[in-house]
Order: structure tokens, then C-alpha cells, then sequence
């Protein structure tokens, strides 16, 4: 395939600019005062369908809004995605980039994210600062991503420019909390011109990162610009990009002790830290540029191109395995453990995606059609350094006592160079059958090209144990249909709907050592199906919302092996079902507010050969049932002050395969109070919030990664407040 298909590349001209623009804009106006939202009624992009309301859509989707992640103070996704009773950890490490799990599967960062629609890869640090909403589609995204792990599909929406051209956005955003972290942000929008014909959105943020584990501190940065054209009636071209930066020492998990689930630890503690650690650092730089036309007949073309561009140095000072007894899957029974110096410098992550639409309406016979024409064409290049360093310390540390040690950063493993280049084609339907009923149905194409290549030893003074592996060029290349179909009615201020649809993952070996000859190997395209039937509410004057959905999710089952002393093997064998139950509701009057979402999951494995032991056994790390609860109340005594409750529970999961180790339940509480007011006619927020009301210390999951069992506690109780002002 060829390498140099007619992408656009962002530069940081753009964001000079659109500085020198939002720098010139003197208007100042007021926001709405925030207030804790999570709807399903607005249009949702990941939907695929257009300005369709997501409360229509025959299948789950949930939007979270800026006024939400300012409430809680989002700093990563995963702080707004864990209010969805669908989402759980998967391998989540405080310091890194989020890898979250919906409906008990693993979200893939290289394929299950979207940007403005787009496709990115989440293997960096995501800011939220510049985010107006996050929107998740929960299930099988094939007909909306092409490729894609089964569990959901999150798309970042930026903040744009005001629509009006008397309104204007002047916010400055402070928070103090987490440990010791400060942040300061500020939001800027307006619009100027002739007749208001451009527009701006501007955003800064600062971050010095002190959390409450010790020894981790860093730093972040932002600087993100959004720009609207409006040429003529009808034509708009709009563009957005963003800078970031993140520097921070990186956090190890704990593991089981010689089979034994430890009781839960202090939080605070970083148990792998060194005198020699270093941080940890992720750039990113990330933007689309789009041109939206009106045509005749109510039909639109949209065309958009996206590009990423990620640097990562890579690095932890790392626990792993009991080498004293060859079991890498887990710590000693006397708490002792392998030290590793892992390093990775310069990795480079680059994405592109072209990206054109057509959508209209069409009347055929009695029937209306509501259509939607795409093509896209993508690639993903992973350019990794010759060499990393996953070098045993020689000093093994412990769990229970302070340990230094020696750094060991040669590097002697060679990393995997990976080349995707896709081109997709899809048609989506929506059929008009009355005023109450729609059928809806969608047709993706994906034709594939992917490779891989693994790095030449470039340290001969080195005796690596499989010599004979380099260079170990993997190709693949094939064409896939996915498809979908749903059906949904409205009757009586509810609607009920049922849908079937597929999906295309790859399956990739880690890039890591402890994998061995099959480090960095494409075990191939695996297809996941899912069905759901769901029920909801539809009025919105209604105080009470309600939705309840039952689903099912098949995929093939990936898991590892030990097939040598010292390193695992990962397979593609058997199948993994999800059987799910999701039900919410929200209730609300003038003073309170009341919701709850609940997950009840059945998961099993089975039809494996490689390890029969684990057929009927539940996945790892995949809670039997969630809640999330909350409550608020506005106090009339004292206008602008509410008040809230929130409640998260996680049930039992499995630790190990054969389910002789469970991780136990566990119940937080989170209490907050803001208060809306106005000083000199100066608009704010003023919030106070404690997280883990009580100080529970508990395990918060229990990922099985690379052949080890992890064990991540929950955060301590901490306080946080900000204040924004909204000039």
C-alpha cells in the first residue's frame, strides 16, 4: 500500500493564529450556572445518524456534559465515563492514559475512540479542558467505527464557538484538591466580522500535578483553538486543534502474594519508586479541519479530515512476578517481587483519517428514507525505537518495607514497528414505516491492510533468546462487511426498540518481552455480534426518565499462556459471551434530583481448547453487578446553593481463572456542594468536594496483563475545590 495518500497536516501556525484572533474579541458575557447532566435526549455524533435525537436511537448511548465535568472536575475520561453504571477499570493506572472497559469488555485505545467523529488513539493523555461533552455508545460499533472492540465506542466533542453573535465566553477556572494538584484555566469564545462570520473558542490550562500517592508529582499543559467560517448560507468551514503536554512519575500495581489476596493497602504509597524513576511523558497534538455544505432538497455533504500526532517516552520503574519460584503471574508469598527498569523513548503514534458524507431525505413510494453515504480512508502508524529496556533490577523489592535499588536502563528488547491503512464505505438507512415506527439498517465495508515488523537487534553484545526471529514481517490484508439492523416504535410516550449488528477487531500481541517469540504478533480479525432490546422513556416534561435494556455480546476470547520459563503466549481461542441487563432512572422537581443506573452482567467462556479448565469460568476483572446513585438538592433558603450525594458500587469479579480468588464489592461515597452567586456583577461557581466520604481502602480492580495479576487500590478520601468565574 501506498504511503502517501493526500492527507493535510496540522501545524502550530494554526494555533498562533487563532490566538492573535480570540486576543483581538473584547466582548465579555455570562454562562448558565452548572448543573450535574447526564442525557441521553441530545444528538449524539457517535451515533452515525446524523441530528437524530440519541433518546431515538434504537440502541444505548450516554452524553455527559461540560456543566458535568466542570461539577466533578474531570481531568481524564475516566472520571466522567465511571457515572455510566456500563463502565469499570480495565488495568487503569492513576499515571497513565485510561483503559476503561463498557458492558465487561476492554475498550481498545488504538480503534475504540472518536475525536469530532474521527478516529484517534487514546494511548496518551486526553485533557478535558476544551471538551464540551463526551458521548458513548455502548455495545458492538462496527457500523459506526468499522474496527472496533465489542464493548463501546466514546467520542470527545470540542468546545466551539458561540452560535450567537452577542454571546460571548470569558471563563477562568481554578481548583485546588487531589493531594496537593493546582490547575488554572481559562475559556475564551466569541465571534467578529462584518456580520459575525467567524467565530473563536480558546482554551488554556496548567496543571501541577502533587496527587495523594506519594512521589508522583508532575505537570501538564494545554492549548487548544477552535475556529468557524461561516462563507455564505449554508456553507461552513470549521476547524479545531490542540497541544498537550504531561510529564508525571509513573504508579505500579499490587499483586497477589503467593496466591493470597492481600488486604487492601495504603493508597498513598508509590511501592515501585526509586531515587532514579523517571517521569513518564506524553505530547500530543491533535486537530480536523471541516467543510459542511447545504445542498438542494434538504440533502448536506461534510467532509472532514483529522491527524494525530503522539510522542511518548515510556517509563516505569516496575514490579513483576516472584522470580525466586519462576511464577511471573503473580508477587511472593513474603511480599518480595521482581524489579524492572522498563523504557521506551520517542515512541511515535501517528493517525490520519479523510472522511466524507452525504445525508438526506428520500421519498420512494409510501416509504421516506433518511440516508447517509460515507467513505473514509485511515491509517495508523506506530514508529517505535529500535530497542526498549525491560531489564530485571537484581534487587528485588517488597510490598512491606522501603527498598533502593540500582537502575538498569540498557536497552536490549527490540520493539515492533505496526503500518494500518483502511478504506471503508457505508450506507445508513432510516425507513419511515408510519409517524411511530422506523426500521433502521446500515452496510459498512472495510477493506484492511495491516503489517507488522519487528525491530533488528542492534546490541550484538547481547545474546537475546530468540535470534532467530528478525525480521519477523507480518502482513495482513482482506475485506470485511459489517452489518446492522434495528427496529423502533413509539407508543404512549415511550419507545421501544431491538437491534443486531457486528463488528471487526484486531487481535495484536503486546509489544513486550514478556510475550517472547509471540511479542508483537497479529493474531488476526475476529467478528463480535451483539443483540438489544430496550425500552424508554420518551417525554421530557415528564420528572420521571427511565431506559432499561438486556443484551447480548459474543466475541472470540483472547487470553495468554505460560508456554515458556519465563514468558507468556497469547492465543485466540474460544468464545466470550456477555448477557447484560442495564436499567436508569432519573427523577427531578424543582429542589431534587434523583438517578440511579444499574448493570447486571452474566459472562462466561467457553468452546476453549488451548485451556479447557476455563470453559464456563467468568472473564477476569468484570464486576457481576454496578451502581451509580446520586442525589442533589437546591436549597431555597439560600438561592444558588445545591447540594449532592453520589453512591458507586461494584460488585464481586474473578481474580484468577478458576474463580479461587475473587476481589470483593465495595461501596464509595462522594459529597459535594456548589454555590452559584455574583460579586461586582462577575458570575461564579464555587464548589467543595470529598470523594470517599467515608476512607475506605478496598481493591478497585483486578486486571490480568501481560501474564500478571494486578491489583489497583481505590483512592483515599480526598477534598477538592474550585471556582470558576464567568466574566
Amino acid at each position: 500500500m501506498a504511503n502517501h495518500s493526500p492527507f493535510l497536516k496540522a501545524t502550530r501556525v494554526h494555533a498562533a493564529v487563532a490566538l492573535c484572533i480570540a486576543s483581538c474579541a473584547s466582548a465579555w458575557a455570562q454562562q448558565n450556572p452548572n448543573e450535574i447532566t447526564i442525557t441521553d435526549k441530545l444528538p449524539a455524533r457517535v451515533s452515525g445518524f446524523g441530528d437524530v435525537p440519541a433518546q431515538e436511537l434504537p440502541f444505548s448511548t450516554t452524553t455527559i456534559t461540560n456543566a458535568t465535568l466542570q461539577d466533578i472536575g474531570a481531568r481524564r475520561v475516566s472520571d466522567a465515563l465511571h457515572l455510566d453504571a456500563s463502565v469499570s477499570d480495565s488495568y487503569n493506572s492513576p499515571a497513565y492514559w485510561d483503559i476503561l472497559s463498557v458492558r465487561g469488555f476492554t475498550l481498545d485505545n488504538r480503534y475504540n475512540y472518536r475525536r469530532e467523529g474521527m478516529p484517534i488513539s487514546a494511548e496518551t493523555m486526553i485533557p478535558m479542558e476544551n471538551k464540551e461533552r463526551i458521548e458513548l455508545l455502548k455495545g458492538t460499533s462496527g457500523i459506526q467505527a468499522g474496527t472496533s472492540s465489542p464493548g463501546g465506542l466514546v467520542n470527545y466533542v470540542v468546545k466551539r464557538a458561540p452560535t450567537n453573535a452577542e454571546q460571548s465566553i470569558r471563563n477562568i477556572t481554578m481548583s485546588y484538591g487531589q493531594g496537593d494538584n493546582r490547575s488554572v484555566a481559562a475559556d475564551l469564545g466569541g465571534r467578529f466580522g462584518e456580520v459575525s462570520e467567524f467565530g473563536y473558542r480558546f482554551n488554556v490550562a496548567h496543571e501541577d500535578l502533587n496527587p495523594y500517592i506519594r512521589n508522583t508529582k508532575g505537570h501538564r499543559d494545554l492549548v487548544a483553538i477552535a475556529m468557524d467560517w461561516r462563507l455564505k448560507p449554508g456553507t461552513v468551514i470549521d476547524f479545531e486543534f490542540e497541544q498537550s503536554h504531561r510529564e508525571q512519575i509513573g504508579i505500579n500495581g499490587y499483586s497477589l502474594l503467593g496466591g493470597v489476596l492481600p488486604a487492601p493497602v495504603d493508597p498513598r504509597i508509590n511501592l515501585t519508586r526509586q531515587p532514579w524513576s523517571q517521569p513518564g511523558v506524553f505530547d500530543a497534538m491533535t486537530g480536523s479541519v471541516r467543510l459542511r455544505q447545504e445542498l438542494n432538497a434538504g440533502w448536506r455533504w461534510t467532509t472532514q479530515y483529522g491527524t494525530q500526532r503522539l510522542k511518548t517516552d515510556d517509563r516505569l520503574t516496575y514490579g513483576f512476578g516472584c522470580g525466586a519460584i519462576s511464577d511471573y503471574s503473580q508477587y511472593c508469598a513474603d511480599g518480595s517481587f521482581d524489579l524492572y527498569d522498563f523504557r521506551s523513548e520517542n515512541e511515535r503514534r501517528l493517525t490520519d483519517a479523510l472522511q466524507t458524507e452525504i445525508a438526506g431525505k428520500l421519498q420512494l413510494g409510501q416509504l421516506q428514507h433518511e440516508l447517509t453515504f460515507g467513505f473514509s480512508r485511515q491509517r495508523q502508524l506506530d514508529r517505535m525505537p529500535p530497542m526498549q529496556s525491560y531489564n530485571y533490577n537484581n534487587t528485588p523489592g517488597s510490598v512491606f518495607t522501603p527498598f533502593n535499588s540500582s537502575a538498569s536502563p540498557k536497552y536490549v528488547t527490540p520493539n515492533t514497528n505496526r503500518s494500518e491503512y483502511s478504506t471503508e464505505l457505508s450506507i445508513k438507512d432510516r425507513v419511515q414505516l408510519s409517524d411511530t415506527t422506523s426500521v433502521w439498517a446500515g452496510l459498512r465495508n472495510v477493506s484492511y491492510n495491516r503489517s507488522s515488523v519487528q525491530n533488528e537487534h542492534t546490541d550484538q553484545t547481547v545474546q537475546y533468546p530468540y535470534p532467530d526471529l528478525y525480521p519477523n514481517a507480518k502482513q495482513f490484508t482482506g475485506s470485511i462487511n459489517v452489518p446492522w439492523v434495528g427496529v423502533s416504535t413509539q407508543v404512549k410516550g415511550m419507545m421501544a426498540y431491538a437491534s443486531h449488528g457486528h463488528g471487526v477487531e484486531q487481535f495484536v500481541t503486546p509489544n513486550t518481552a514478556s510475550y517472547g517469540p509471540n511479542a508483537g504478533t497479529q493474531l488476526g480479525i475476529g467478528r463480535s455480534r451483539q443483540t438489544e432490546v430496550g425500552l424508554r422513556s420518551l417525554a421530557s416534561k415528564n420528572q420521571l426518565e427511565w431506559n432499561a435494556a438486556i443484551f447480548e455480546i459474543s466475541r472470540p476470547y483472547a487470553h495468554d499462556l505460560f508456554d515458556g520459563p519465563n514468558y507468556s503466549t497469547r492465543y485466540i481461542d474460544g468464545t466470550q459471551t456477555h448477557q447484560g441487563l442495564d436499567l436508569g432512572a432519573t427523577w427531578r422537581n424543582s429542589a431534587w434530583k434523583l438517578g440511579a443506573q444499574t448493570q447486571w452482567l452474566h459472562a462466561k467462556i467457553t468452546d476453549v481448547q488451548q485451556s479447557p479448565d476455563t470453559v464456563g469460568a467468568t472473564p477476569l476483572n468484570v464486576p457481576k453487578f454496578v451502581l451509580r446513585g446520586m442525589a442533589e438538592y437546591r436549597h431555597a433558603s439560600v438561592p444558588g446553593l445545591r447540594t449532592g450525594l453520589r453512591i458507586s458500587h461494584e460488585g464481586q469479579r474473578n481474580v484468577t481463572e478458576d474463580g479461587s480468588v475473587m476481589l470483593p464489592s465495595w461501596t464509595t461515597l462522594d459529597a459535594s456542594a456548589h454555590y452559584d452567586t455574583k460579586f461586582n456583577n462577575i458570575a461564579s461557581t464555587w464548589t467543595l468536594a470529598i470523594d470517599n466520604l467515608e476512607d475506605k481502602r478496598y481493591w478497585r480492580e483486578s486486571p490480568k496483563q501481560f501474564g500478571h495479576y494486578y491489583l489497583y487500590p481505590g483512592a483515599p478520601r480526598t477534598i477538592r475545590a474550585a471556582v470558576q468565574f464567568r466574566l
